[in-house]
């Protein structure tokens, strides 16, 4: 298997233990060779750290002696409010690591550490931590031109994209952002979020499947001082915090039919229900939900409530993939560029002929996530002012023969057959609709008539995948 390059990160390592630090050094020269660790010995250590070095993700214990972990991740928090941090804890204060994430944690790790697990989180951390950072540039390079805060691409499908955040963001409504691993889910629902009326209001953002299901309904909902053995005091939950905002469900396909009831009851009443508490308390949250699961084939399973899934499905966000969106490649591509020149202080770097060329015909199973890593490992490993083809280092994996079309794998595990031919039918019909509806101008009888269709078979292609013939029209 070939090494998955990172691109050039910086960690810092909290801890009180000296063995400890020096051991995960070690284990982070092999395992995560492309990082460069800072370690240190107490929060003081680690606040004056990230004062003067540029630091993409922290792990720090919880318990550090007379140093309380959750303190310092407060104080980070404070200053560096978009910062990865993951939180070290032993078995016994799992409660101690959800209160972490209550308070801005991105995740926690158990001890005693399985450093093959550790080093698989740290790499999604720094992916994390890379992608908050291109949101960011891009925020404040692209606004002006998109008009939709995060995102860069001038072809006909974000254009049209664009159009339908600003509609959603407007209307209020709950919205279901669908897409792939790598388009950018969490960045369309803070902007989702910033477009709407409640942009003043608090943003919150819930990794479902990163909260153990015993935990998730008291942290969603809350509790009440006694409402179990160790509920020592009130808890508000993540829905009282976003009260009069929007709260984010990120995987939520994921999450236990137990807590699916419990949601419907927040979107058909507009409140909740707190343990221990004796009365309902009414909200006013707007719910914005992401997944990459295939909802329709969960509720045929069961393991996906059928009324829930209707209740979410008011205005669905569909996330274009990359390959729908290839004219962008080249902005894309240029704008990384850009952005990787700045991150190591070098001389600008051009990409030839030939290399674009190769860009635009890859199938970037990845999306932008992968395209932007791409770009990284050309830059850092051209030794020359023009990167070509030669210098791309894409994933045979990924490219296949020719006409092999899509990669049916991630990480290890090979996608399941009715998947994998769900996907490339699901991504052919919306790009071969957005092509026939731009050729017509949205003229749904003149395309039935190019794609000969029937005029109904072809609307309801439409409303399956959610696309406006408005949009295209001059």
């Amino acid at each position: 298997m070939k090494r998955q390059f990172l691109p050039l990160t910086t960690i810092l390592l909290v801890d009180d233990e000296p063995d400890l630090l020096s051991g995960l050094k070690r284990s982070f020269a092999k395992r995560l060779p492309d990082i460069e660790v800072l370690t240190a010995k107490d929060g003081n250590e680690a606040l004056a750290k990230l004062e003067q070095d540029d630091i993409d993700l922290v792990l720090m214990d919880i318990m550090m002696g007379e140093t309380n972990g959750l303190e310092i991740l407060d104080q980070i928090q404070a200053v560096r409010p978009q910062l990865t941090v993951i939180m070290m804890t032993g078995y016994g204060t799992i409660e101690l690591a959800v209160d972490a994430i209550r308070r801005g944690a991105w995740d926690f790790i158990t001890k005693p550490l399985e450093l093959d697990a550790l080093a698989r989180l740290l790499r999604k951390g720094l992916e994390r931590s890379a992608l908050l950072s291109e949101n960011k540039e891009l925020r404040s390079q692209i606004i002006p031109q998109a008009s939709v805060p995060g995102f860069i691409g001038k072809s006909l499908p974000m254009q049209h994209f664009y159009q339908t955040i600003k509609t959603s963001a407007d209307s209020g409504y709950t919205v279901l952002i669908r897409g792939e691993s790598g388009t950018g889910k969490e960045l369309c629902a803070r902007a989702v979020h910033l477009l709407s009326d409640r942009r003043e209001k608090p943003f919150v953002m819930v990794n479902c499947p990163a909260i153990p299901e015993h935990l998730l309904e008291s942290e969603l909902f809350g509790y009440k001082k006694g409402a179990f053995t160790g509920a020592d005091r009130d808890h508000e939950g993540l829905f009282l915090q976003a009260d009069r905002g929007t709260i984010c469900l990120d995987e939520i396909g994921d999450i236990p039919v137990s807590i699916q009831i419990k949601l419907l009851r927040v979107l058909q009443e507009q409140e909740i229900k707190q343990l221990g508490a004796v009365k309902p308390r009414k909200i006013d949250v707007r719910i914005v939900a992401s997944t990459n699961a295939n909802l329709e084939r969960k509720t045929e399973e069961g393991s996906f409530r059928e009324d829930l899934f209707y209740r979410l499905e008011v205005l669905t966000l569909q996330m274009p993939s990359l390959s729908e969106i290839a004219d962008d490649i080249p902005l894309l591509s240029a704008h990384f560029l850009n952005e990787v020149r700045k991150e190591l202080g070098k001389t600008k770097k051009n990409l030839s002929a030939a290399a674009l060329e190769v860009l635009c015909a890859h199938h970037w199973p990845g999306n932008v996530r992968e395209l932007q890593n791409v770009i990284r490992r050309a830059f850092l490993f051209c030794s020359e002012q023009e990167i070509d083809s030669q210098h791309l280092m894409l994933h045979s994996a990924s490219n296949g023969e020719k006409g092999s079309g899509r990669q049916f794998y991630t990480g290890e595990e090979v996608m399941p057959y009715k998947r994998a031919k769900d996907s490339c039918l699901d991504s052919f019909t919306r790009q071969y609709v957005h092509t026939l509806l731009s050729k017509t101008g949205g003229n749904i009888s003149q395309a039935a008539r190019m794609s000969q269709l029937t005029r109904a078979a072809l609307q309801k292609i439409l409303r399956r995948y959610d696309i406006d013939g408005e949009m295209f029209r001059a």
